[in-house]
This record gives C-alpha cells, structure tokens and sequence, in this order.
C-alpha cells in the first residue's frame, strides 16, 4: 500500500475549472495504477477516471469525458485531475486511490478494488 494525499479542491462556479492533487509516498509509486474517484452528498461513491502505471492508458467516466483529464508525474510521485467545464454535478468529495496489480479498465473503474485511499478533497461548483 502506498499513503495518498489529495489536495486542490476547492469552491468554483460553473464553467471553472480546478486541477487536483494526489502525492504518494514511496519510492514504488511508478508501480501503481491510479484512480480517482468522488462521492456526492447522499449518493454511492463513483468512478471517476483512473491511468495506468505509465500514464499510456487512461480510462473515463463517460460523465467527465471530454472535461476532465488525469496525468502523473511519476518523478514527482504525484498524479493529477484537471477539472474543467465544470458543472454542480461535479460537486463531491473527490478521492485518489492506489492499486498495485491489475491496471484494466475493468479493474480500476471498481472501487473496491483498490486498496489504498486518501482523504478525499471537496469540489463544490455553484451554479
């Protein structure tokens, strides 16, 4: 398991944009593939969009396609969710997760599949 800090939320209006943080520690961070996902008051936790270990392949939610885009830096032990377009639907508690093994879209759209969480940061976009 690797310990994972999100940072960057913060309250925007529609149309804004915001770009998150997940820093990891450990130095097997590049070994991991990333997801992020967010849980809005009163609803189930959801798939966001996650990267593989390389960043080569990248997996969306078909409701932050096209508005959303996550990256790493791997040197940096750091991936990332630039927000844009953003809409009051997109208000939630946005969590970044870990996994070591299995790095398919089928596997990392799962939230339980992932066993390393961070704290979560709020995205509170008004209308």
């Amino acid at each position: 398991q690797v310990q994972l800090v999100e940072s960057g939320g913060g309250l925007v209006q529609a149309g804004g944009s915001l770009k998150l943080s997940c820093a990891a520690s450990g130095r097997t961070f590049s070994t991991y593939a990333m997801g992020w996902f967010r849980q809005a008051p009163g609803k189930e936790r959801e798939f966001v969009c996650a990267i593989n270990w390389s960043g080569g392949s990248t997996y969306y939610a078909d409701s932050v396609k096209g508005r959303f885009t996550i990256s790493r830096d791997n040197a940096k032990n750091t991936v990332y969710l630039q927000l844009n377009s953003l809409k009051p639907e997109d208000t939630a508690v946005y969590y970044c997760a870990a996994r070591r093994f299995g790095d398919t879209r089928e596997v990392l759209t799962r939230d339980h599949e992932y066993r390393s969480w961070g704290q979560g940061t709020q995205v509170t976009v008004s209308s």
